[in-house]
């Protein structure tokens, strides 16, 4: 179970970092990795040298990672079916991966900030945006701070309240250790970030932030108006009652459960077993909620 709410308090919560992101311009390059063509660079926001990649053609679709993570150990999995279809734009938020830290605590609220910045920067305009965990609850903050560049919401696992997880999961947060983390995490930090000891501060920001975390006020989630997919797995470390009740607030929503645990409907790493198939991710699921019509 410590592991469960580790990598809920993470995930809620490749290239190496470019020596060139000494330049305060976008800087972009193409690259491949297993078959699939992408760019990536960093842009400057809000004072962070912000990682981000994009795939494909099509109408644009935003990747938020979850807390502790990647690009990759939240979305390598299903990234090769959306860029089928979509262009894929997938960033790194604060502290996380390939984009470095400031001297300022982790937010929902900048990271929703930050992601509005960059898109601004790449001069993409109303998009699409898929958040997991703690990218869904910044997902939830774009749509409330920033409504003006949200056609489609996926929110996957996203917590907007306190009471959405157990009281188990706040006792452990108040004493959560890097070595708790799930090594899955770990690897996948270390494998693209060029400074070791980023791994401990993005460990304890994320948990700073956690442990701070207050609900979202309902005011504010009735306020949503675009067009919502809300997705959580059956054995989730999410609620079902708290899934079940965003879904009633937020006016235009879709509800659906999932069966397995946090981030296994989407292949998140820390979920992989030698059992593993393509066929149950529920990118089909996602894709037909998009596409359809408003």
């Amino acid at each position: 179970m410590k592991q469960t709410i580790f990598i809920l308090t993470l995930i809620l919560i490749s290239c190496n970092k470019s020596k060139r992101m000494e330049s305060e311009n976008n800087i972009s390059e193409t690259k491949k990795m297993s078959s699939i063509q992408f760019s990536n660079g960093y842009s400057p926001v809000n004072g962070l040298k912000m990682y981000y990649e994009i795939y494909g053609e099509g109408k644009p679709l935003v990747l938020i990672h979850g807390g502790g993570s990647t690009i990759q150990s939240t979305f390598e999995k299903v990234i090769p079916l959306f860029v089928k279809t979509r262009k894929i734009i997938a960033l790194e938020l604060q502290a996380h991966g390939r984009t470095n830290d400031r001297n300022t605590p982790l937010s929902f609220e900048q990271d929703a900030d930050d992601v509005a910045t960059l898109l601004k920067n790449l001069k993409i305009g109303k998009v699409d945006f898929f958040g997991f965990s703690n990218g869904g609850t910044t997902t939830l903050q774009i749509a409330i701070r920033h409504p003006e560049i949200v056609n489609k919401l996926v929110l996957g696992s996203a917590l907007a309240k306190r009471n959405g997880v157990s009281e188990e999961f706040w006792e452990f947060m108040g004493q959560a250790q890097l070595e708790n983390m799930p090594n899955q995490l770990k690897k996948a930090y270390l494998k693209v970030a060029t400074d070791p000891n980023g791994l401990q501060i993005m460990h304890d920001k994320d948990a700073e932030r956690m442990v701070n975390f207050k609900d979202i006020p309902d005011s504010l989630l009735t306020s949503i108006t675009a067009p919502t997919l809300i997705i959580s797995g059956d054995k989730d470390v999410i609620l079902p009652e708290h899934t079940f009740e965003l879904h009633k607030k937020i006016p235009n929503s879709q509800l659906a459960i999932i069966p397995g645990v946090h981030g296994e409907y989407i292949g998140e790493v820390t979920t992989l077993t030698p059992h593993f198939k393509e066929t149950e991710l529920i990118v089909p699921l996602i894709e037909k909620f998009l596409n359809t019509k408003k």
